[in-house]
């Protein structure tokens, strides 16, 4: 499992990346980072034509019941797969 020392270190590694990842990547960064820090989703899902806001919500809650353990190590991962490219 990752420290949170590693994940904090992901989290800036996250922000330097060579190549920018696609959305879809980014998106699971976002639900992983929302999940490891605050755990399951706490708010309503936005409404009306909030399409980022809502694919942000949606990516989090497609992480909902992970432990905010699993998603560090989920995320520290992910970061070191998009950084050896």
């Amino acid at each position: 499992m990752a420290t949170q020392t590693e994940f904090e270190q992901a989290v800036e590694r996250s922000k330097t990346l060579a190549e920018r990842p696609s959305n879809t990547v980014l998106l699971q960064l976002y639900g992983l980072f929302k999940q490891a820090t605050e755990g399951d989703v706490n708010t309503d899902r936005p409404g009306g034509f909030d399409f980022k806001n809502i694919a942000k919500w949606d990516a989090w809650k497609e992480q909902k019941g992970k432990s905010q353990e699993e998603a560090r190590d989920a995320y520290v991962q992910l970061v070191d797969e998009l950084a050896k490219k």
